[in-house]
C-alpha cells in the first residue's frame, strides 16, 4: 500500500491499520495479472484520495476528495481517467460493504465521457505486412516470434513474454500454446503454420526456458519488447508517434474485423469478456457497404 507523505502525516496509526486492511480486502477479490494491474492503479491514483476519504468520512469532504482525483487526472486520456476512477470507486464500495464508510462519497461524481471509438487502432494492413516482413528478415529470431505472438495471436505483452517452451504442445492434431491470461485461467491458443515456424526459429534446439529472449539470452520483458518493436518499425519505414506492444494487439483485432471475421469470433479470439471492447476497434462499422440490412434483404430475396 502506498500512502502519500502529506496524507500519511495526518492519519493516526489506527486509521492506517484500517486502511491497510481495507486495501487487502479489496485486492483479495482479484487474481493473477488483474490483481497486479489493480494494485498498481490503486497505488498510483487513489492512495491520497482514499486516505482522505476515510479520514473525512462520507460527508462533503470525501466527495471533494474523489472529485479532486478526477480533476488532477484531466491531463490524461478519458479512458485512463475512467479506469483509475473505477479502481477508486471499487475500493470505496468495499469500504461500504465492510462498514468502514456509511455510504460511498463517489456516487455522484461524474466520470469523463469515453469515446466509443478507440483512439489507438493499431497498424494498417500495409504497415502490418511491412512489419512482419522486416521481422522475418531480421537476424534476431526473437523479432519474428515477438511480432507473431502479439500481432498474429493477439497475446498481451505479459502473456507473450511469460510463455515458456514447456507451454508448447499438440491438441487434436493442432499445435497449441498454453497461455495464462489476466485472471490466471489457462487457455489453448492454436498456432498457425507461420507462427509455429517463427516460434521454432526462436526456440532453436532449446528444450526449456522462455520462448522470447533478449539480447543477453534472458527472458524478454515488456521494456525490451518495446525497444525491439520501435527498431523494427523504424527499419520498416513505419512512422508512428508511439510504437508499443499493445498496438499489435489492437492490430490483431482490427485486421480480423477488416478481413470480415464476425465480431463474436474476434471477441473469442481476443479473449475479451465484453463485445463492446471489441467494437471499439471496428474501423469499418459505419461502412454502409456491409450494413446488415443488405444481408437480410439478400436472404429474404425470394419473398421480396
Amino acid at each position: 500500500m502506498v500512502i502519500s507523505p502529506d496524507s500519511a502525516s495526518s492519519v493516526v496509526p489506527s486509521d492506517q491499520l484500517v486502511l491497510r486492511a481495507a486495501v487487502s480486502a479489496f485486492l483479495g477479490r482479484y487474481r493473477g495479472q488483474t490483481r497486479v494491474h489493480t494494485e498498481s492503479g490503486h497505488a498510483s491514483s487513489s492512495a491520497g484520495a482514499t486516505t482522505t476519504t476515510l479520514r473525512l468520512g462520507c460527508g462533503a469532504g470525501g466527495h471533494r476528495a474523489v472529485r479532486a482525483l478526477v480533476a488532477r487526472r484531466r491531463r490524461y486520456q478519458p479512458s485512463t481517467v475512467s479506469l483509475r476512477l473505477s479502481v477508486v470507486v471499487g475500493f470505496i464500495r468495499i469500504c461500504v460493504i465492510d462498514a468502514i464508510l456509511e455510504h460511498s462519497p463517489a456516487h455522484y461524481v461524474r466520470r469523463p465521457m469515453v469515446p466509443t471509438e478507440s483512439p489507438t487502432l493499431g497498424l494498417g494492413h500495409l504497415q502490418f505486412e511491412a512489419l512482419i516482413t522486416t521481422a522475418r528478415k531480421s537476424s534476431n529470431p526473437n523479432d519474428f516470434a515477438l511480432v507473431a505472438l502479439l500481432g498474429l495471436l493477439g497475446l498481451r505483452i505479459f502473456e507473450a513474454c511469460g510463455s515458456n517452451i514447456a507451454d508448447l504442445g499438440e491438441e487434436h492434431g493442432h499445435r497449441v500454446l498454453r497461455v495464462r491470461d489476466k485472471g490466471g485461467k489457462v487457455v489453448l491458443v492454436p498456432l498457425p503454420p507461420a507462427v509455429a515456424r517463427a516460434i521454432d526459429r526462436a526456440v532453436d534446439e532449446r528444450t526449456a526456458g522462455p520462448i522470447l529472449r533478449n539480447t543477453h539470452g534472458r527472458r524478454m520483458d515488456r521494456h525490451a519488447a518495446t525497444r525491439r518493436l520501435k527498431h523494427l518499425a523504424q527499419t520498416a519505414g513505419i512512422r508512428m508517434p508511439r510504437m508499443h506492444p499493445r498496438m499489435l494487439r489492437h492490430t490483431f483485432v482490427t485486421t480480423m474485423l477488416d478481413a470480415g471475421v464476425s465480431l463474436r469470433d474476434v471477441q473469442i479470439a481476443a479473449r475479451q469478456a465484453d463485445p463492446r471492447t471489441t467494437m471499439r476497434y471496428d474501423r469499418a462499422r459505419k461502412n454502409l457497404d456491409r450494413h446488415p440490412n443488405y444481408i437480410l434483404a439478400e436472404y429474404m430475396a425470394s419473398g421480396t
